[in-house]
């Protein structure tokens, strides 16, 4: 099997947005993927971008993904918050998530950035076994908030 890491470009985006609905669906929230291939171009590539990415092409089709972006903590400094390792079911099992995220470390160091941090859902215990293989520690003291824009438009209306 011939993988190559690569980081990802523009003519990507179609095939990632694929795996992010792939992923959608494991995590039994595909309604939940709302983004655009237009969108997710620009925030990537456009003049203003915010996510860093790289794919994983086996045989020349792209299997894997991982994006990343940089997060800032007033108590570590600029850090680097992944948001997703991606790989499509077929090719699991070919250490591809593992050279993603390695990828990933390697550009945190080259930042300069003071770590790297991620989440992941208390279920899905691959996942938690792929980070603790590394020796991440897994905080279950965080809860996650999110606001969404009905309720951003209705808090910044008042």
């Amino acid at each position: 099997m011939n993988v190559v890491i690569r980081k990802a470009e523009a003519p990507d985006v179609p095939r990632m947005l694929e795996l992010v609905r792939e992923l959608a669906l494991f995590e039994r929230a595909p309604e939940e993927v709302t983004v655009t291939e237009e969108h997710m171009r620009d925030a990537g590539f456009g003049p203003d971008p915010v996510w860093v990415g790289w794919v994983a092409e086996v045989n020349g089709t792209i299997q894997g993904m991982a994006v990343c972006y940089e997060r800032y903590s007033t108590w570590k400094g600029r850090r680097l918050y992944l948001e997703d390792i991606i790989v499509t079911e077929h090719a699991r099992g070919h250490r591809i998530g593992e050279r993603l995220f390695r990828t990933c470390a390697a550009y945190a160091l080259e930042k300069g950035y003071s770590g790297m941090l991620w989440q992941v859902l208390d279920w899905n215990v691959d996942a938690i076994r792929f980070y603790e293989r590394f020796g991440a520690a897994m905080d279950p003291q965080w809860i996650n908030g999110s606001l969404g824009t009905e309720q951003l438009e209705q808090i910044a209306s008042k």
